[in-house]
C-alpha cells in the first residue's frame, strides 16, 4: 500500500457537535485503479478531487456501485468496524452484476482498516454518533462506447455520521412506481437505482409523506422496501420482513435485526408481506408497528401510511413497546461496545499507521 498522509488536516475545523452528515469528509481516502486486467496498488491519500472527463464511461453508461458502512468509537477510545466482510461479499455481488471487476479481500478490508485508522479523530464519539464510509467502484474508462469498460476505479471516502431521522415518518405506499423489476439490478447497490428513486420519492414529498414503501412492479400488492431502508412489519407480536431476492437487497442491517430479534426469542417470519393484509391489519388494530432498517437510518419508525388516498395512522409505542426500538437499541450498544458481541460482529482497527 501507498500511504501519502496530508501535511494540512482539517481536524481543527470539524465540530462534532455541529456538522452536516454527507457534506463533511475526512482528510484521506483511498483508491485503487483497474487497467490491463488487473488491479494496482492501493494508495492512501489526501481526500480531495480526481481528473476525469464527461466522458468518463461510468457516468454516461452507469458502471457504478457502492457500499455504505460505518465505524464507531467507544467511551475508551477504541475504534470499531461492523461485519465488514459482508459489505465485502456485497460490493462485490453488485460489481459482477454489473460486468464490472470485483475487488480483493486485501484490496477492500486492508484499504478501509488503513483509511480509518489514519483519520479515526473524525470518528465522532457518543449516542447515534459514527463514521460513515463509503466504498464504490465506478468505469472510468474516456471513451463514448456503449459496452463494457476497460478502466475502473475502487475508492473509499469517509463522512462523519449522527442520528438520522429522529422523529417517526409518514410513508406512502406505492400503487405504480417500482424501486425494481425482475430479471433487474434490485439487489445490487447500482447507483441507477437510486437516482431512479428520486422522482416517485419527490412526488410523495409533494403529498406530504416523507418516503415510499416500494411495492412489487408487476402487481404492487406485496411489501419490497421502504426508501433507502430493508422493511419489517409487526402484526401482534409477530414481525415479517420480505425475503431477499434480486429486487431486494440484502441488507447487513436487515440480517442483523432478524438474527438479534431470533436471539431475543421474537417470532419472526421471512415471507413476503402482501399490501391488503397490511391495511387489513391497521384496520383491526392488529397492526402494532412498521418500520424501516438501513446503515444510515439504523431504524426508522413509521407513524403513517399513505394508501388509496387515505392517511392512516400507526400506534405510537413506549420505547419499552416497540420491538423496533428494543432491537435497534441492541444492535447500536453491539456496535458501540457497549454489550457482548455473541456473533462476532464487531472488528476491531488497530493502530498500524499509527507509525507511518
Amino acid at each position: 500500500m501507498i500511504i501519502q498522509k496530508t501535511e494540512n488536516s482539517r481536524i481543527s475545523t470539524f465540530d462534532p457537535n455541529n456538522f452536516s452528515f454527507g457534506n463533511t469528509f475526512s482528510d484521506h481516502m483511498i483508491i485503487c485503479e483497474y487497467e490491463d486486467g488487473k488491479w494496482g496498488e492501493v494508495k492512501l491519500v489526501p481526500y480531495g478531487p480526481l481528473l476525469f472527463t464527461p466522458a468518463m464511461m461510468g457516468v454516461n453508461y452507469g458502471q457504478a456501485c457502492f457500499e455504505g458502512m460505518k465505524a464507531y468509537k467507544d467511551k475508551d477510545g477504541q475504534v470499531f468496524l461492523f461485519r465488514p466482510e459482508k459489505n465485502f461479499e456485497r460490493i462485490n455481488k453488485s460489481a459482477a452484476r454489473l460486468a464490472m471487476p470485483q475487488v480483493t479481500e486485501e484490496i477492500f478490508l486492508d484499504g478501509l482498516k488503513a483509511l480509518i485508522d489514519v483519520d479515526r479523530e473524525w470518528i465522532p464519539q457518543g449516542e447515534g454518533n459514527s463514521l460513515y464510509i463509503r466504498p464504490l467502484i465506478f468505469a472510468t474508462e474516456e471513451a463514448l462506447k456503449a459496452r463494457v469498460a476497460n478502466k475502473y476505479m475502487f475508492a473509499i471516502v469517509a463522512t462523519p455520521a449522527k442520528m438520522y431521522y429522529t422523529e417517526p415518518v409518514s410513508v406512502k405506499i406505492s400503487d405504480h412506481y417500482s424501486r425494481a423489476a425482475s430479471g433487474g439490478v434490485g439487489s445490487a447497490k447500482a447507483a441507477g437505482n437510486y437516482a431512479a428513486s428520486f422522482y416517485p420519492t419527490q412526488l410523495a414529498m409533494e403529498e406530504g409523506y416523507d418516503q415510499i414503501i416500494w411495492t412489487d412492479d408487476a402487481t404492487h400488492e406485496y411489501f419490497e422496501e421502504s426508501g433507502t431502508m430493508n422493511v419489517f412489519v409487526r402484526i401482534n407480536d409477530t414481525i415479517y420482513t420480505p425475503p431477499t431476492s434480486e429486487k431486494i437487497l440484502d441488507g447487513v442491517t436487515r440480517d442483523s435485526f432478524i438474527q438479534l430479534a431470533k436471539r431475543r426469542g421474537f417470532e419472526i417470519k421471512i415471507e413476503p408481506i402482501k399490501v391488503k393484509d397490511v391495511i387489513e391489519a391497521q384496520k383491526n388494530g392488529t397492526l402494532k408497528e412498521v418500520w424501516g432498517v438501513g446503515t444510515a437510518v439504523v431504524t426508522t419508525v413509521f407513524q403513517a401510511l399513505g394508501y388509496n388516498g387515505e392517511k392512516l395512522e400507526l400506534p405510537r409505542l413506549s420505547d419499552e413497546e416497540s420491538f423496533a426500538v428494543i432491537l435497534k437499541n441492541d444492535l447500536v450498544n453491539l456496535q458501540n461496545n457497549l454489550s457482548e458481541d455473541p456473533f462476532g460482529w464487531r472488528v476491531l482497527v488497530d493502530h498500524a499507521l499509527e507509525t507511518v
